[in-house]
């Protein structure tokens, strides 16, 4: 437990932070699983409109580093090669 006044501060601001990112984390996961709903539903023209709607959710959320910059990409990337494996 926190014992000084400025621990206590950080403390409050550390909770606050978490419940943010918790939020923004989970809704990267729906717009996510959107597109993986419409790819398994075999779905080529929604799955890229899905996808087009997750990116720059995706995007903003890295930018604020809740996901890594990587991580981003890395969930970008395959999703958008599932897409394509898709078409052909």
């Amino acid at each position: 437990m926190a014992n000084s006044k400025q621990a206590r501060k950080r403390a409050r601001q550390a909770e606050g932070r978490r419940v943010l990112k918790a939020s923004q984390r989970a809704m990267v996961r729906t717009y996510v699983k959107r597109v993986i709903k419409a790819i398994n539903g075999g779905d080529h023209a929604t799955a890229m409109t899905e996808f087009q709607k997750a990116q720059p959710v995706i995007d903003r959320i890295a930018d604020k580093d809740v996901l890594s910059k990587k991580k981003a990409a890395r969930l970008k990337s395959r999703l958008n090669t599932r897409i394509k494996a898709l078409a052909a």
